[in-house]
């Protein structure tokens, strides 16, 4: 697993023996991509998932510097993982996808970049069990052996919609946004647009748009020389009180101890 940074222009990513997920990160990147014989277009947001499947080569054009994490699966936990489920060996192959909203995969994505930026204090049992609960929602939603309708129905309710929510958001996070703004961005009613993302995502809006504000204010904290009542203005928060209370309630931190931390790790 790693964090990848790429600039703009033409990447070519080679085969490998092993499946690869590529969860993007940050502001919204406009990307072309060809793959397995198949092209895709689009915006990728924050969140949005690729699915590499083993052996097969990449060809991206991204616009602007990207961000994304890189996970790298072990064929043999897809194996394992197959067999827990009963599902048939010929039917435990990954599908390829392109930008794809998951809420399962996107969370056990997170759960392990936050282990990652704390030089992963949790162990090695931590990690493994969220590489087996990775697996194991690959293989239900996004294999052979995945169901069709199941998997079809999310991206026909929301599609493009959910994209231009998740992309107003980063590009307003520092705004005093309301769900009024929201719900105009994805051309649905306030309540429309509600129902719609929690059944995607998993999440309140509301709830989206502080986690948001507080990963976006942890990057700022180890990379910039912000006051803490500057990285709260800067990611949306009227006063860094507010940031300091969903700060601790989210990653059991304050600001002031998180940026000693990770200052500390960048000068031992």
């Amino acid at each position: 697993m790693r964090l990848q940074i790429d600039p703009a222009g033409v990447l070519e990513s080679p085969t490998r023996p092993y499946p690869i997920l590529i969860v993007h990160y940050g502001v919204p990147v406009e990307i072309d991509c060809e793959r397995g014989g198949q092209t895709h277009r689009g915006i990728s947001v924050h969140g949005d998932i690729d699915i590499v499947p083993a052996g097969m080569r990449s060809y991206w054009h991204l616009y602007k510097r990207d961000c994304a994490l890189v996970v790298r699966l072990s064929p043999d936990l897809l194996v394992d993982a197959a067999a827990n489920l009963g599902i048939a060996a010929s039917d435990a192959i990954l599908l390829n996808r392109f930008q794809v909203r998951d809420p399962k995969l996107e969370h056990l994505a997170w759960a392990l970049k936050a282990d990652m930026d704390a030089g992963f204090g949790s162990g090695s049992l931590y990690t493994e069990s969220i590489g087996v609960a990775i697996a194991c929602q690959l293989l239900s939603d996004h294999s052979v052996a995945a169901s069709v309708a199941r998997r079809a129905q999310p991206v026909a309710l929301l599609g493009f919609r959910l994209r231009r929510v998740v992309a107003f958001i980063e590009d307003n996070l520092s705004s005093d946004v309301s769900l009024a703004d929201i719900a105009t961005a994805s051309g649905l009613s306030v309540s429309h647009c509600q129902r719609a993302f929690r059944a995607a995502m998993g999440i309140s809006l509301h709830q989206y748009v502080i986690r948001r504000r507080v990963e976006q204010a942890r990057t700022l904290l180890g990379q910039t020389r912000l006051s803490l009542a500057e990285v709260a203005c800067a990611v949306g928060f009227s006063h860094q009180s507010h940031l300091a209370t969903h700060m601790r309630r989210l990653l059991d931190v304050s600001p002031a101890e998180l940026r000693r931390k990770m200052t500390d790790r960048y000068t031992t």
